[in-house]
């Protein structure tokens, strides 16, 4: 599985010289992303000197202490352009690319082609290059700042029985009982009539009656 904090990068069948890629990743390994660029491009300016500490056959020294070095332009050229591949893949990883490290640096043999012509029987050179980087120091995540437009959500307030509801009742009960008692009144004076019409009717009865016993005798 893949480590959040690594970065890669390879190439394949690059025209450079296997030897010349194995010292330039002895002296780049281990170093910082920035100071192995630096040190590429003081190559490719001919003011730093590569150490060949393996394949050193018949190579003079150096000034400094050096000793046995040479210049590989085409090697650093091509190995400079997969250092600022190697830092895209980092940044857009989301990686610090002011603390990255060199981890890996693997260079390999790669197929073997005969080179055009008809003169004699020649290979091309091709090497495989596989770089990883490391991350040292993560970056920091910054607190996302809140939107200020972001308007809250207003808080309902529960509205409080107000007394002047109770009021409004009482009043529409005193209108009720008001409207109620005229008919009372009205119901009263019909019943006041019904006794007097009862008296008034009473009296001639009586003298019907009394009239009706007077022929008798």
């Amino acid at each position: 599985m893949a480590n959040e904090h690594t970065a890669r990068v390879t190439g394949r069948d690059l025209p450079i010289s296997r030897k010349h890629c194995v010292e330039i990743g002895n002296l780049i390994r281990k170093k910082p992303l920035s100071k192995a660029k630096n040190l590429l491009e003081g190559v490719m300016s001919k003011t730093v000197a590569v150490p060949m500490k393996k394949f050193n056959f018949d190579t003079g020294h150096k000034r400094g202490s050096v000793g046995p070095g040479r210049y590989p332009y085409k090697a650093s050229m091509f190995i400079l352009k997969l250092l600022g591949s190697i830092e895209k893949n980092a940044e857009h990883k989301g990686l610090n690319t002011e603390s990255l490290v060199i981890k890996t640096f693997m260079a390999n043999k790669g197929t073997s082609q005969w080179r055009y012509g008809r003169q004699r029987r020649r290979r091309a050179k091709r090497t495989n290059i596989i770089i990883e980087v490391e991350e040292l120091y993560p970056k920091k995540e910054q607190p996302k700042a809140k939107d200020k437009n972001v308007s809250k959500p207003k808080e309902v307030k529960k509205e409080e029985s107000k007394p002047e509801v109770k009021q409004d009742l009482s009043k529409s009960e005193d209108k009720q009982k008001k409207a109620s008692k005229p008919n009372k009144e009205a119901k009263q004076d019909v019943s006041k009539s019904e006794v007097k019409k009862e008296e008034s009717s009473k009296p001639k009865e009586v003298e019907q009656e009394e009239t009706a016993k007077e022929a008798k005798k």
